[in-house]
Order: C-alpha cells, then structure tokens, then sequence
C-alpha cells in the first residue's frame, strides 16, 4: 500500500487530507516511480485553491515535482529502466509515496545529484533555466530585477543570474530574507515594504531602469515591476503568490515606454523530451560546477502537507521545501 493526499473540495490547507491507496501497475508508455523526495511550490496552492482548475477535477492528488526509483515500467517504454534514478517536473500528482507517470516526463539523474536535491530543484531550477536562458537571455552586464530573492527559485536564479554576469537587484520581505538573498548573488536587495522599489532600481542604475523584471508576485507588484523597466523593457510574470493580475489596460504599456509583458510557463518550454532534456541538462551543470546550490530549508513528513503549506502561504519559509514520503 501506498500513501498519498487528496484534494476533494478546493480550500485551505486543511484540505490536503492522507489517505492510503494501492499504486496499481503502469500502462503502455507509463512509469511507477517510487518517490523518496517530494517538492512543495507555490504553484501547488494555486491548485488546492482553484486558482488554476486541477486537469482531471476534484478529487485530485496535488504537487509538481518530485524524484525517486523506477519500480516498474508499462510497454512501449524506452526513456528509462527499472531501478534507475529520475526526477520530474509535471502537472499534479507528486504528493505520494508511488506515482504512475508518462515515461516521457521523467529525466534520468546523474549520479552526482542525489533524489533530495532533485525533488528541491526540478521545479524551481527549470523554472529559473527558461526565465533566464530563454524568455529573456541574461547576458553579462545586464541588471535585473527579481522579486522574491529568497524563495524557492529566486534563491536558484540569483545565484544564476551573478555566474551568467549580471548585476542582481533582489526584492524580499525581511532581513534575514535580505542576508539570504545577499548570500546567493544578489548585488543589491531591497525591504520591499519599507523601501520605495521603484527609486531603489532608479538610484542603482543611475535613472535608467532594467531590461527585465522577474516577477512571481503578481498583483501586488504588477504596477512597480512596470515602473522598475525601462523603455522598451520586459516584464516576465510567471506567477501569482499574491493574487493575480487581472483587468489590465494594454495603453500602460505604451505610456510607460512601448513595454512587453509575457506569461510563460514551464510546461511551455518543456514541451517537447528534446525540450525538457536540454533544460535539465543546463540545470544539470550549473548545479555540478557549483555555481547554483540548492538549498533545502524545510522538510516535513508528506502526511503533514498541510503544515507545508500554512508555511509557505505564511512567506515563513525561504529556499526549497521536500515533503518525504
């Protein structure tokens, strides 16, 4: 038997309720992972909520990511073996201890990164690949923008940002957020409730404004992002922790100098194997050559979602969360 949590109305995190259940056996062209790591982002509160409609409707097990063993695989299978070593990042399903998933989501890890870090970065690393490798391509010299510094993928793409040669300009909550993000490659952060954002990102770059903001802040922060830019920049929004943005007036952009705005996704990007492939493989290196560490800060016990949750809405935590089967 396994266990795993559902989700059977949307809510709180007291919706997150265990349960035990019996993994089955793969299909055609399917996987049975046994799962030793799991990753909690913040994208698996918008679905607890309804904010974005789980795929197959309630009930529904939640979580994105994770890593672990291959147990068996359905016919038709080529990407992996049993007893091979894989991690993913996927639409929802990860909260368990036994997974059935399309062989073609799962990457096969090296043996230099272990399952715990896997699971702590495959999210939030390819999320930070694609944000500064392809949605805009982070070249030396470039300043940056990027809210949140110390979370789950700021902590990863501050630290990716400094080895690619950019000037890293980090917005966080607190101090210690501010010592964190500092630590992982932030040149200049900034107390977003207690400093004015906008000035802060004029005064570090002489009046000009940045190129691009990374923002997964979302309605709170949609407006300063668009005043951090400058004339003709691009603002990446790729989530939505408080709230989203909605009700927008294309005009802002052009009276705030011809702007761009994007909403990508990591399921985007990653569409393809070939696509996911080589977006792990470039997390892959960085993570190897040491110039991007993965930090885990919390660990709970995967029948204690709901805790991991309270924290991560509560902004109580910094860096990487694992739920452990």
């Amino acid at each position: 038997m396994g266990l795993h949590i559902l989700v059977r109305k949307y809510g709180g995190p007291e919706v997150l309720e265990p349960e035990s259940f019996e993994p089955g056996r793969p299909g055609p062209r399917e996987v049975l992972v046994r799962q030793e790591a799991i990753g909690v982002n913040y994208i698996d509160t918008y679905f607890r909520t309804g904010l974005y409609p789980a795929p197959g409707g309630l009930p529904f097990v939640p979580g994105n990511e994770g890593a672990g063993v291959v147990e068996a695989v359905g016919e038709g299978v080529t990407e992996v073996v049993p007893g091979q070593r894989v991690a993913y990042a996927a639409g929802p399903g990860s909260y368990t201890t036994h997974r059935i998933i399309a062989a073609r989501l799962l990457v096969p890890l090296p043996d230099d990164i272990d399952t715990a870090t896997a699971a702590a970065m495959m999210l939030k690393g390819m999320t930070a690949q694609y944000l500064l490798r392809q949605t805009y391509v982070v070249r030396p010299g470039d300043t940056i923008l990027f809210h949140a510094a110390a979370g789950g993928v700021g902590l990863i793409a501050c630290q990716w940002a400094k080895h690619l040669g950019a000037t890293v300009i980090g917005t966080v909550g607190s101090p210690e957020k501010a010592e964190l993000a500092r630590a992982h490659g932030c040149d200049h952060v900034i107390l977003y409730d207690r400093e004015d954002v906008v000035a802060r990102v004029k005064e570090i770059t002489k009046g000009a404004g940045v190129p691009v903001v990374y923002d997964g802040v979302g309605k709170s922060t949609f407006l300063t992002s668009l005043d951090c830019l400058r004339p003709r920049g691009l603002l990446v929004s790729f989530g939505n922790a408080s709230g989203p943005v909605e009700g927008v007036n294309l005009g802002i952009l052009a009276a705030k100098g011809s702007l761009y705005v994007t909403r990508p996704t990591l399921m985007t990007y990653t569409a393809t194997r070939e696509q996911l492939l080589a977006c792990a493989a470039d997390l892959f290196d960085v993570v190897r050559k040491g110039a991007v560490r993965i930090e885990i800060h919390q660990r709970y016990p995967l029948a204690q979602a709901a805790d991991a949750h309270r924290a991560l809405e509560g902004r109580r935590t910094t860096g990487s969360t694992l739920l452990l089967p």
